[in-house]
């Protein structure tokens, strides 16, 4: 046998995704090349490791236990690789995180001065939304997690990073007084809604249920992104984060809407399983956070405070 570590790597994703396309958009390689290296892989071996029926592909018995095979190899090589560094006196290995999708505007703030300075770790972040981020953080799967409302039903600690504001927003078809408005105003705009599971849903029913807030016409859409361009269509309001609405408000594509009892305010906080052992990378960007946090928000995050 002369299959080599990429065949392995590109046999692996295939098999997580259950597609040679879509292993090829996460592999960054052409399809193509993804097929011909799938083909080249599966001449080693006398037994099939996929069948094509129609256009879907499918894994065999015996290619999930290759595939297994190869996800051990491949997790030690990159021991190798880890081992090697630690051996320089680098920091190697993985940080784990996992983060509400809204966080996406930022977490990687306050990552990206420690990954450059340290090659040798591999980041995982994945953006997903509360009740998943939440389910990684009590099955103990990541070093650490971003949200905007804190759990009580786990015992964390945790550190705030930046105040997290709701704003009611909309496109800037229709004009609205400057002074603030009364509640009622939201029992004529068709309001548009996170998904079930969502920190930003949450925090929006609250706010409508504390405030015995009728709903005109309501919504639902499943990322904070496609809610974004539902208001630049027209097609309703929201209660957004502001974070990630910066540049639609500078380009006047967006609006705050002035209503009483709004900005809703929390706080994005890192949290982490309560009395968990972190690994030596976890310990460094734990510490690179609190050593850095005015530094970062005073240059990255300065836009925020005029609203």
């Amino acid at each position: 046998m002369n299959y080599t570590l990429n065949q392995l790597q590109i046999f692996l994703q295939i098999v997580k995704t259950q597609s040679v396309t879509k292993a090829s958009e996460e592999l960054h390689l052409t399809q193509p090349a993804v097929s011909i290296q799938l083909r080249n892989f599966q001449d080693q071996f006398d037994v099939p490791l996929t069948e094509v029926i129609g256009r879907k592909i499918y894994i065999t018995d015996f290619g999930y236990e290759i595939a297994e095979a190869a996800e051990k190899i491949i997790n030690q090589v990159q021991e190798i690789n880890y081992k090697t560094m630690a051996y320089k006196g680098q920091l190697s290995g993985k940080l784990k995180i996992s983060i509400v999708s809204t966080g996406k505007y930022v977490m990687p703030y306050f990552l990206s001065d420690f990954m450059k300075e340290h090659s040798g770790i591999e980041l995982q972040m994945d953006v997903t939304n509360k009740t998943k981020v939440l389910d990684s953080l009590k099955n103990n799967e990541v070093d650490f997690a971003l949200v905007s409302i804190v759990p009580t039903t786990i015992a964390i600690e945790k550190f705030d990073l930046l105040q997290n504001k709701l704003y009611l927003v909309g496109n800037t078809e229709t004009k609205f007084q400057e002074e603030k408005a009364p509640k009622r105003i939201f029992e004529n705009l068709p309001l548009i809604f996170r998904e079930n599971g969502s920190g930003t849903r949450q925090t929006m029913e609250r706010y409508i249920e504390k405030n015995n807030i009728s709903i005109f016409k309501k919504m639902e859409l499943t990322s904070n992104e496609a809610v974004k361009q539902a208001l630049l269509a027209g097609l309703g309001y929201s209660i957004m984060p502001l974070i990630g609405i910066k540049n639609e408000l500078h380009t006047h594509e967006l609006q705050i809407i002035p209503v009483k009892g709004l900005p809703i305010k929390t706080n994005w906080s890192l949290i982490w399983l309560k009395d968990k052992k972190h690994s030596p990378i976890a310990k460094a960007i734990l510490e690179h956070i609190k050593n850095e946090k005015a530094k970062i928000v005073h240059d990255k995050f300065s836009w925020y405070e005029q609203y």
